[in-house]
């Protein structure tokens, strides 16, 4: 029988205080909120206890903060997107920032383990001087496992309307893209990140990001990735790497950084990231 599991989180202010309603319907869950920065910044942790999707399966996570709120979300695990005989597995993500609002979303890796038929998508809408950092990875297949992602089909749909859409289709079968210099190139990671805003940047503050990311970038790491401003409103940076620890922990150091030299905080990382 399909799991269809959704949770809907609303984030508002309370004085100075950032504060989370929720409701869940199946098995996904939200942890205590925590505030390590103080009251007006709330971290939280999804949970998804069954760890993964089957066939027919569905999330759904549907996000709102209200203006002048501040959320920050994490997972503790990735998603792993199971093999299938039959239907697809959805993973569905709705952010909704409201004026003034901020909203960090950083959830693990989306695993498409072999097999898989999955659908993995993700649309936010922000309002005037809203603004965002969030990322998405995924992995296919588990190589370190000797599971090398040899069949099945993995759907990647990220959208801010207006401002940038990702879309693709990994066929497993399609070696061309997998293999080829003009597609992954042998990688088996891929991930974007972002810094989106309701308001356009200025052009001195999108070249001063521009400039203290690519210095992030920079170094040993044996990811191929770069950093551009495709729109006024937006920071993106994409990578490809052949494991997904080393594109997570450099997309931590950039989301460090953009957090420090875009708002003005430190570096304090959800609690997850230290277990």
């Amino acid at each position: 029988m399909p799991w269809h599991a959704q949770l809907d989180l609303h984030y508002r202010r309370d004085g100075q205080r950032t504060v989370l309603q929720h409701r869940h319907t199946g098995p996904l869950r939200i942890f205590k909120s925590l505030y390590p920065e103080g009251d007006g910044i709330c971290h939280n942790v999804i949970i998804h206890p069954p760890g993964g999707l089957v066939g027919g399966d569905v999330l759904e996570v549907n996000v709102h903060a209200e203006a002048h709120a501040h959320g920050l979300l994490a997972t503790p695990g990735a998603t792993r997107f199971y093999r299938s005989d039959g239907p697809a597995t959805e993973q569905r993500v709705s952010l909704t920032l409201d004026e003034g609002a901020r909203l960090e979303w950083l959830p693990l890796e989306a695993i498409a383990y072999p097999g898989c038929l999955a659908a993995n998508q993700l649309t936010a809408t922000l309002a005037e001087g809203a603004e965002m950092i969030g990322w998405d990875v995924c992995a296919l297949g588990l190589p370190n496992a000797n599971q090398p992602f040899d069949r099945g089909s993995l759907t990647q749909h990220l959208e801010i309307p207006g401002l940038w859409l990702e879309r693709s289709r990994i066929d497993a079968a399609d070696t061309r893209l997998l293999e080829s210099p003009l597609g992954l190139g042998g990688h088996k990671c891929i991930g974007t990140l972002w810094l989106a805003c309701g308001t356009p940047l200025t052009r001195e503050r999108r070249e001063h990001l521009l400039e203290v990311v690519r210095a992030a970038l920079g170094g040993e790491h044996g990811l191929q990735v770069g950093a551009t401003c495709p729109n006024p409103r937006m920071l993106v940076v994409r990578a490809v790497a052949p494991l997904v620890e080393p594109l997570m922990a450099l997309f931590q150091q950039v989301w460090a950084t953009l957090r420090t030299e875009a708002w003005g905080l430190s570096n304090t990382p959800p609690r997850i990231w230290k277990v």
